[in-house]
């Protein structure tokens, strides 16, 4: 074998487990066809929050003025902004291509290919490898409407020349939420247009009417409930017909209408690789394919598509592998973020999930921040616990408000511990915050069984 390890995929799951690996004394070679660092330092959540947080400035600018600030707020430079991105962009990129380097990885440029179950083919260089891993991620696709190659997907975003004066956002998740709240905050007049009547299907039912609410508040059009139907070009506008019969026209249409799996072309049916109807590659819990000595990690699987999983994933795999330490990643209770304004953190079971399992104790809160009192903005906070009513376990901890993914993270821990509503009670707060509401919660707003009323 001309190496341990052959790695396709130089994206979060891809480099930590050739880095790792090769760390450990393995012989790695890995290989990525695009970019290093893969979609969260390119085309994902590092350039994305970039842009959030360049559209942050624009609300603390207005809201200055209820501090005794006087800021003029002129024009934004978009292009100035991009090129800020690009270059940090590039500067992570590279740092990818050195941690590799420097723990003695073969980097291979270019697009690999399965041959047989222990050799990769790339650049029409054949070598073999005793294991293989694909951690190929995965790609935004377009809805099957007419038109929808004339839309942008998340990939195109981060690089337009200019920005939009009037956009549609296609989408109800976190994807399409974000970029909807950059572009308003931007400047643009935006259109929002999904499916369910609540958008981020899935997450806790206060939090999805929260967000929506947070959205209205900035001036985000929704249009619940409406599925696109087709698209077409007038000139360099767009306009999109969407429910029953009604239309919008915009200088930009953005499908944010979901992602599948890279695992097209990859020579997986060579060698009888299962994958399911979107082509999400089926593993066990020690990360195996149908092919045993071949794993498969990040969002190639779409189990939970966050680049924190995917980098845990790949330095179990190569402590497993090659440290002599095997170990898998838990995939319950991974916190998770949506960067919109104000952004959301949760973690554990919605009241929904939790409640079909047993009888759960909500306690809920709602504010107004300490900031926006004196600024006059309507926002609201909302904090929210769900907990086991036979254990007292926390199992669920929601919010939606300022800093909410930097207070969740901290949370994470405690529920990950098995922290009881007792540990949250005896814990003392931080004064003035919101995070004090996590520990200061005492009344018990209401109880829910649904296993039980399903009898």
């Amino acid at each position: 074998m001309d190496f341990d390890l052959f790695v396709i995929g130089g994206g979060s799951a891809g480099v930590r487990c050739a880095r790792i690996s090769a760390g450990h004394g393995a012989r790695v070679a890995i290989a990525e066809e695009r970019f290093w660092g893969g979609t969260c330092v390119n085309i994902g959540c590092v350039p994305k929050k970039l842009l959030v947080q360049a559209g942050e400035y624009a609300g603390w600018a207005d809201d200055a003025a209820g501090f005794g600030w006087t800021i003029q707020k002129g024009p934004h430079d978009w292009g100035k902004l991009i090129a800020a991105k690009d270059r940090e962009i590039d500067r992570l990129e590279s740092i990818y291509r050195k941690l590799l380097t420097n723990a003695g990885a073969t980097i291979f440029d270019g697009r690999a290919t399965i041959v047989d179950p222990h050799t990769v083919e790339v650049n029409g260089q054949r070598v073999m490898a005793e294991r293989i891993v694909i951690a190929t991620g995965g790609h935004p696709v377009r809805p099957p409407i007419p038109g929808a190659e004339l839309g942008i997907i998340s990939d195109d975003a981060f690089y337009l020349k200019t920005i939009p004066q009037r956009v549609v956002m296609v989408g109800g998740g976190y994807i399409a939420l974000e970029f909807a709240g950059i572009f308003k905050q931007l400047g643009a007049e935006v259109h929002l247009i999904y499916r369910q009547d609540l958008p981020l299907r899935g997450f806790d039912h206060d939090i999805r009417e929260a967000s929506a609410e947070a959205l209205l508040a900035q001036g985000i059009i929704l249009h619940p409930g409406c599925q696109p139907e087709r698209l077409v070009a007038d000139g360099d506008r767009r306009t999109l017909t969407f429910g029953n019969g009604q239309t919008v026209t915009a200088d930009l249409v953005f499908f944010a209408t979901g992602r599948r799996p890279n695992t097209a072309n990859l020579g997986l049916d060579r060698i009888g690789i299962t994958t399911d109807v979107q082509g999400a590659i089926h593993v066990n819990d020690a990360l195996q394919t149908s092919v045993p000595h071949i794993y498969a990690m990040g969002d190639v699987t779409n189990r939970i598509n966050l680049t924190p999983v995917a980098t845990a994933e790949g330095h179990a795999l190569a402590d497993s592998l090659f440290g002599k330490n095997p170990r898998a990643v838990s995939l319950v209770n991974v916190p998770s973020a949506v960067f919109t304004t104000p952004p959301i953190g949760t973690v554990g079971l919605s009241e929904e999930r939790a409640a079909a399992l047993g009888c759960v104790d909500i306690y809920l809160t709602r504010f107004t921040p300490m900031r926006h009192n004196l600024t006059g903005r309507p926002r609201r906070t909302v904090m929210k616990l769900v907990v086991e009513q036979a254990t007292q376990k926390v199992v669920g901890a929601h919010m939606i408000g300022e800093d909410a993914p930097e207070i969740i993270q901290g949370i994470a821990i405690a529920l990950v511990m098995g922290a009881t509503k007792a540990d949250f009670d005896r814990t003392i707060g931080i004064h003035p915050t919101a995070a004090e509401e996590f520990v200061t919660l005492r009344t018990r707003t209401r109880s829910l069984d649904l296993a039980k009323a399903a009898e």
